[in-house]
């Protein structure tokens, strides 16, 4: 996946400007996909250059006006190519994995505070998930499906580093 896709999807979604696409990746599209203010801000100029979206007419132009965009026909054109295309799965890249493999090498002074941190850290993460999918998500089945399953898999991959994680700190010594 590149940001690329992540913007276009976005602004299929909603038009919006540069600041509106930095809010929505920090508050959804980026638990999925993260992305720098800064970089978010430098693909909309690649893809603009590229003809795959364009600046929305203003009727009044402002000083200070945010530009919006909108996805051109182009720009739906490419991220449907993307969509059909063929990828391999990313192989897992944890740090805290590796330590814990390391600490069967050289031990585990300090290696347990961290493990509870991420804990933490997860459950936290988990909790807001679970606030998204009881606000936008009702049980009546009315929000998009697979918006809602691509937000499930972020709630199984939450719960599978709980458990994970639970387990890890079962296995170390205290501090």
């Amino acid at each position: 996946m590149s940001l690329q896709h992540a913007i276009l999807t976005a602004l299929l979604e909603k038009p919006s400007s540069g600041l509106e696409l930095a809010r929505r990746f920090d508050r959804s599209i980026g638990y999925f996909w993260s992305a720098t203010h800064q970089q978010i801000y430098r693909e909309l100029g690649k893809l603009e250059s590229a003809g795959l979206i364009r600046e929305l007419p203003v009727s009044q132009p402002a000083r200070g006006q945010r530009k919006a965009y909108e996805v051109l026909p182009a720009g739906r054109d490419e991220l449907a190519a993307w969509v059909r295309r063929s990828e391999d799965p990313r192989p897992l890249r944890d740090p805290l994995g590796l330590r814990l493999r390391a600490a069967a090498m050289v031990g585990t002074e300090g290696l347990a505070a961290e493990v509870q941190r991420h804990l933490a850290l997860h459950r936290k993460q988990l909790a807001e998930f679970e606030a998204i999918e009881a606000r936008d998500f009702p049980a009546d089945g009315s929000g998009d499906a697979l918006q809602h399953l691509v937000l499930r898999g972020g709630i199984e991959m939450e719960t599978f580093w709980i458990k994970w994680l639970t387990e890890a700190a079962e296995r170390l010594p205290e501090g």
